[in-house]
Order: C-alpha cells, then sequence, then structure tokens
C-alpha cells in the first residue's frame, strides 16, 4: 500500500487512513467499533460521549455503496491531489464541543472532506463558507484547507446529514435513513445548541428531522426550506441558507452578503437566548 505525506503535518498515510495512526483530529482509535448495518448504527449511536461518538462515526462502514465509493475516490486520486493522502472514510461533527450554533449539510465532497478529513474544507464551497463564518467572528481563519491548518471554529460546530461522500453527491433514502442516528444522537449531546444554520433542502430536512428525532416538539406542518427562513423547533431556531456551491455563488443566487447575514441572524438569536 502506498504511504504518502500529510500537507500539513507530515509522517505518511495510506489512502484511506487507517484510525488510531496520527491523522490530526482523529478521533478513532484501532479498536473503535465499527457498525456494519443500520442495526449497529442504532446501537452504538447509543454513545455516553461527544468524543465516542465521533470516534464511531469517523470508522462507520453501514452503506456498503458509500463505503466503496469514498475508498475508491481515496485510491484512485483527482490528478491536482495525487500526491496526498485521502481520508477516505466518514467525517465526524467538528469544532466546539460546546456550540450555541450547529451548521448541518448534506454530506462531504468526494475531493473535499473525504480527502481533508474535515467537513466542508478544501474546496471552492468551503472557501466560500469559512470566509463568512471568518468575518461574523464564528472562525478564527478565513480558510480551511485541510485538518491540521489550525483553524478553529468559536462557540460552532459543523455536522453532516450523511457522513461519507456520495456518488454525484446523492445519497439515496435508504442510506440517509441508516446515516440518521448518528446525527440525531449528536444532537442530544449539545444541549447548549440554541441556533442551527442548514445548508441547501437536504440540509434543512436532515436538521428537521433530527431536530425532532432529539426531542423537539412536532410543528403543525412540515417546515419548508427557504434563504432566511426561521423555524422555532423547541430551544432551537432553525434557519435556512442557500448552499454555497459554486452553482449558487457564481450565478449570484447566494451573495457574500447573503451569507454573512444568516450567521449574524444566528448571533443574534444566540445571545439572547443566553
Amino acid at each position: 500500500m502506498r504511504l504518502l505525506p500529510h500537507p500539513v503535518v507530515g509522517g505518511e498515510f495510506p489512502s484511506p487512513v487507517e484510525p488510531g495512526t496520527g491523522w490530526p483530529d482523529d478521533p478513532a482509535a484501532p479498536d473503535t467499533p465499527v457498525a456494519r448495518d443500520a442495526d449497529d448504527v442504532r446501537r452504538l449511536a447509543r454513545a455516553d460521549t461527544l468524543d465516542g461518538l465521533d470516534a464511531r462515526v469517523s470508522v462507520c462502514s453501514a452503506c456498503p455503496r458509500l463505503v466503496t465509493w469514498r475508498e475508491d475516490v481515496a485510491r484512485d486520486k483527482r490528478a491536482s491531489f495525487a500526491d496526498q493522502p485521502y481520508w477516505g472514510r466518514p467525517i465526524p461533527g467538528w469544532g466546539d464541543p460546546e456550540p450555541s450554533l450547529l451548521i448541518v449539510g448534506l454530506a462531504p465532497a468526494a475531493n473535499g472532506g473525504n480527502r481533508t478529513g474535515r467537513i466542508f474544507t478544501g474546496d471552492p464551497s468551503a472557501d466560500w463558507l469559512f470566509a463568512s463564518l471568518h468575518r461574523t467572528g464564528w472562525a478564527v481563519q478565513p480558510t480551511s484547507h485541510h485538518a491540521g491548518d489550525g483553524q478553529r471554529l468559536l462557540d460552532a460546530r459543523m455536522i453532516a446529514t450523511v457522513r461519507c461522500a456520495p456518488p454525484e453527491n446523492q445519497p439515496t433514502a435508504v442510506e440517509r435513513d441508516t446515516c440518521a442516528p448518528w446525527i440525531a444522537a449528536e444532537l442530544a449531546l449539545l444541549p447548549t445548541v440554541r441556533a442551527v444554520v442548514a445548508l441547501g433542502a437536504f440540509g434543512w430536512d436532515g436538521a428537521v428531522r433530527s431536530l425532532l428525532a432529539a426531542g423537539a416538539p412536532a410543528p403543525a406542518t412540515r417546515p419548508k426550506f427557504g434563504h432566511g427562513v426561521e423555524v422555532v423547533l423547541g430551544d432551537v431556531t432553525l434557519i435556512g441558507c442557500y448552499h454555497p456551491s459554486p452553482h449558487n455563488t457564481y450565478t449570484r443566487r447566494l451573495t457574500a452578503e447573503m451569507t454573512d447575514a444568516v450567521f449574524a441572524r444566528a448571533r443574534t438569536l444566540t445571545k439572547s437566548q443566553r
């Protein structure tokens, strides 16, 4: 197996990265229990701590199609990243362990988070998102290129509805439902969250499902996604934001001002509820 140096911290790693081998922020150890199917996910999601949950998420192998895809991408690398090892595993939540803001998206990008080991990192969508988070005071740096690059979130945390990179960025309904216990369990371990920003309709749907699964009262009607739309679910206000994909940002469907306004609104909400 070919080993390649990590682009930030050095060392040599295979693609996919094996748990407990020194990758920055890897929460797992070689003996972390692995979910092999949906029943395993439901059982292992009952972790007592956030660290324990992150470790179990990061080695999950419950969805055969996603496992094959993420590992194939990690081995058969995009030419521009051929000199780098790829994480090639599920992406755990990342950021402050006691956040007031939670950011929820769809899934890792094949050559973004699946390469870097950090959600929303290493692609144009990440560049857009982190620039806004830095401008609005939620991140210490305006960029996030790779795990180990010194980036930190301030009073915020990021998660994906589906933790593995899916083909064509489209997980199936079965894959979504198999992964759902992870995000529901994570929300239950984050009682300090008061605002959730959902990126895109899939992130919105996943956030609504997860908040309800974590105990929020069900609204009379299913809330519909829209940019800037707000819905109160229990102690949490959910805010919709168009996904910062190049398609949305290049066409100016989503501008920097619109993105900043969402995160500034989240700041106002979290301050008022402390």
